[in-house]
């Protein structure tokens, strides 16, 4: 069974008095998560941990045999952290419209499962290639889609920031799952947009590529969002398929 490295680091930015990202990475279950809290009166961090705890609860108490399975505790993993985002609204009002995007990446017998909500992304670093694997939930990336913009004008759009889909906004939400397969040196990349509204690709493939360790590649993602601005909260994990 090949070995999953990985490494994370989030990073409140220059212009943020509170970081609203969450992170975690349960490297026994070969599950990593990351999420980016928003709305609320300031309680954005608190849907965000919501949703990290959801998959540390969900996935630390699973047996992860099969794809199957697998692919089952992600949703039911998005729908807790859902619920539970929506009951602590309706105990605390004050809190009322905070939520978070998520992002869960899972191992399992030679393939990658992945759910999907918002506009954190996944990519997948193959072949000195970055492509990525999710599509945001935005109100910009639905312009692109329909041609009423390009893809330049996206990166600067004022208005890119507006997400469509959030876990805990509403009980009936829907989620992205993905699936793919893995290969010896393929290097996953969850983020926060607080890096890739900050950098360019190719800047996040010149870092990828090089011979760097995997946690100074994560401090060095992290370093040129903020070099670039760091208007946000800035959250990177990074997971690599070694060989047995």
């Amino acid at each position: 069974m090949p070995i999953i490295e990985t490494a994370g680091a989030t990073d409140v930015g220059l212009r943020r008095s509170n970081n609203e990202d969450a992170f975690v990475i349960m490297a026994d279950k070969r599950v990593v998560s990351v999420a980016d809290g928003m709305g609320g009166a300031a309680a954005g961090e608190v849907a965000s941990n919501i949703f990290v705890t959801a998959v540390q609860d969900f996935f630390g108490a699973a047996c992860l045999a099969t794809e199957d399975a697998v692919y089952q505790l992600v949703k039911q993993t998005f729908n807790a952290a859902n619920n539970r985002i929506i009951e602590h609204v309706i105990q605390n009002p004050d809190n009322a419209g905070m939520g978070c995007t998520g992002e869960l990446l899972a191992f399992v017998d030679g393939r990658y499962i992945i759910g999907h909500v918002g506009d954190s992304r996944i990519y997948l670093f193959r072949n000195g290639e970055l492509r990525q694997l999710t599509k945001d939930h935005s109100l910009v990336q639905m312009q692109l889609d329909g041609g009423a913009i390009t893809a330049e004008e996206a990166r600067v759009h004022p208005k890119r920031n507006i997400v469509l889909r959030v876990v805990g906004m509403e009980l009936d939400f829907s989620l992205d799952i993905l699936r793919g397969n893995t290969f010896v040196h393929d290097l996953f990349l969850l983020c926060s947009d607080g890096l890739t509204d900050m950098i360019e690709d190719t800047i996040i493939s010149a870092i990828l590529l090089s011979s760097l360790s995997l946690d100074h590649k994560a401090e060095q993602l992290i370093e040129a969002a903020k070099k670039a601005g760091g208007k946000d909260n800035i959250t990177v994990v990074l997971c690599k398929i070694n060989e047995t």
